[in-house]
């Protein structure tokens, strides 16, 4: 049994804050996120909430989670060791993209990097046609070679498997896995008719990419963080904020992480929201400055918008389609890589830009950074 006291979790780059819906009024707290295992930041800071509230492990009824961990490591380029699978002739299709650019007249444009060399995105001979019908039968041996050539010499992580029409048969998407599961055991492996099943593949081929980036790292935490939670005596379900503003089940998110991108942010959203209605406030902005990232969204008659499209890590500021492209579903905001504990630089031209490498939660100051600040050359 459990009692009723709801627990709101919120990890962030920089800090971790933790919320109880206790009987006698709310008690809140802030800790510094431990980047190494997050989950000890929770607990450490769970005791003590728990203490100055004076209540048990036994009461809590609920935890709500919210994190910005996956768009962190998705913005500073921190996931898994990840290779791609894919149909024979679109191995550059996350390079091509949808050939659109955002600024027709500049011929140094700056587009962004996909987070799978191109050494890693591997043709498998298959093809299947747009009504799921099988145009070539999938290469079986093809298959095994690679895993036996490619993954297992070059220890990788996480596999992304997105053919061309998978959406309309998952034959031999889910053929595929079973290969690498055979071969593989320990391999995280995200196909594209499970996280995106939809028409247009550089999107659907960037929502699956990113969601087996993130995923070795979120599952590991996710599994660590529920044992540490049963493990002080804490049997109340444990839920995941989606991007969309809903929750979902820890095994749904270790195994679509990808759909916890906005995670936090999303959180901060539906509270703005909440106030807007409470004051009756018919256009309302909300902000949130994190370690790693600001977002800002627009609440209308208290309401956010949502949408199915997405893009994270943006190279140009306000500027759609220098982002990497994630088809979910996702309350509509901007987003961008400059938080309050961004590094700034200098960059090629003489300008100074900030971010996305973050400062995070290190009390300690890059070397030149301290000398300046105590006053020594």
């Amino acid at each position: 049994m459990h009692g009723n006291v709801r627990l709101g979790v919120d990890i962030g780059g920089t800090f971790t804050d933790l919320y109880l819906d206790a009987p006698d009024g709310p008690v809140s707290l802030k800790v510094l996120t431990t980047h190494r295992a997050p989950e000890d930041g929770v607990i450490a800071g769970l005791g003590e909430l728990l203490a100055k509230a004076g209540l048990g492990a036994a009461d809590i009824g609920l935890v709500i989670h919210g994190t910005t961990l996956a768009t962190n490591a998705l913005i500073e380029r921190k996931g898994a060791r990840t290779a791609l699978l894919t149909t024979e002739g679109y191995r550059d299709t996350l390079e091509i993209a949808s050939e659109s650019r955002f600024d027709v007249y500049d011929v140094d444009l700056d587009l962004p990097r996909p987070l799978v060399p191109r050494a890693l995105r591997l043709e498998v001979a298959e093809r299947l046609a747009a009504d799921g019908s099988v145009l070539r039968p999938l290469d079986e041996p093809g298959v095994l070679r690679l895993i036996e050539g490619v993954l297992r010499p070059r220890a990788i992580e996480a596999v992304a498997v997105g053919l061309v029409h998978a959406y309309a048969n998952p034959a031999h998407e889910q053929r595929i896995a079973a290969l690498l599961r055979a071969a593989l055991p320990d391999l995280a492996i995200s196909l594209s008719c499970e996280v995106s099943p939809e028409m247009r593949e550089y999107e659907r081929f960037s929502t699956t990419v990113a969601n087996a980036y993130v995923q070795p790292l979120m599952d590991r935490y996710l599994g660590r963080l529920e044992a540490r939670l049963r493990g002080l005596g804490i049997r109340a379900p444990l839920l995941l904020m989606l991007s969309g503003g809903g929750v979902t089940t820890v095994e749904t998110a270790r195994r679509f992480p990808v759909r916890l991108v906005e995670s936090g942010p999303a959180g901060g959203v539906i509270f703005a929201s909440g106030v807007a209605r409470d004051r009756r406030l018919d256009r309302v902005v909300s902000f949130d400055m994190g370690g790693t990232t600001a977002k800002l969204c627009l609440v209308e008659e208290g309401e956010a918008r949502s949408s199915r499209s997405f893009e994270v890590a943006r190279i140009y500021r306000f500027r759609k389609g220098s982002g990497l492209p994630l088809r979910i579903p996702v309350i509509e905001m901007v987003e961008i890589g400059a938080g309050g504990g961004s590094i700034a630089r200098v960059d090629d031209l003489g300008r100074i830009a900030v971010g996305p490498d973050s400062a995070g939660s290190s009390l300690r100051l890059p070397s030149a950074t301290a000398a300046a600040a105590s006053g020594r050359p």
